[in-house]
């Protein structure tokens, strides 16, 4: 049985002295780089995991974490009171990975084959955001505008051209509110934010517009 595990995990290594190979030996099993994707903007439950990838299976959420967990990628820690829960969180390794899922997903947008019509996360959403923002667009203009998915909420902070995005509430300039699907034809399709009804804006609408009009998706491949 001992000689059975260790010819399994002998066929899962690549024998490759490439940094490539290495990353593909911690990411490369399936699921594993999207979990770490939904962990980017902070810890979450194993429910709230299941919820954002919902083809995922319990059994394979708990090997992927724990794979993970081994390598050194993901620890889990219980939340202090009142929340008093146990969450999964990327170490500070696990963080580093940021640009590497962000270059990957720009890269394969590009693609015809992309489907938007697919389930999209909220932190697809807000991650992607961060990935095609158009800094000339944007140019010096600063704004601070929040996004609510059901219970789950972020903040978007636009400064020098730069966007950061963090989990949580707090002081905005506008709020805007709907399923993560229903941004896509307004952020990436330049659909006016005014003829969508499935997004609500509260607060000042001028710059819920203007926000929603920095982000392309890159050109696909000829």
């Amino acid at each position: 049985m001992e000689l059975e595990k260790v010819t399994k995990a002998d066929k899962r290594r690549y024998d490759d002295a490439c940094g490539a190979a290495l990353g593909m030996e911690y990411v490369g099993e399936r699921w594993a780089l999207l979990l770490m994707r939904e962990l980017l903007l902070g810890p979450r439950r194993f429910g709230e995991l299941r919820a954002g990838l919902p083809g995922i299976s319990a059994n394979v959420l708990t090997q992927r974490l724990s794979g993970l967990e081994a390598a050194g990628i993901v620890h889990r820690h219980r939340l202090p009171p009142p929340a008093n829960v146990q969450v999964y969180e990327l170490t500070r390794w696990g963080y580093e990975s940021e640009p590497v899922v962000l270059a990957l997903a720009k890269w394969a947008l590009r693609s015809p084959t992309h489907d938007p019509s697919l389930p999209f996360s909220a932190v697809s959403l807000m991650l992607s955001l961060k990935m095609l923002l158009l800094p000339e667009r944007a140019g010096g203009w600063q704004a601070r505008v929040a996004f609510r998915f059901g219970e789950d909420a972020y903040v978007a902070t636009l400064a020098d051209g730069a966007l950061h995005v963090r989990r949580g509430a707090g002081d905005v300039e506008a709020t805007l509110s709907g399923a993560p699907s229903a941004f896509l034809p307004v952020v990436y399709g330049g659909r006016p934010l005014a003829m969508v009804e499935a997004i609500t804006v509260e607060g000042n609408r001028a710059i819920a517009e203007r926000f929603t009009t920095l982000f392309r998706l890159p050109p696909k491949v000829e």
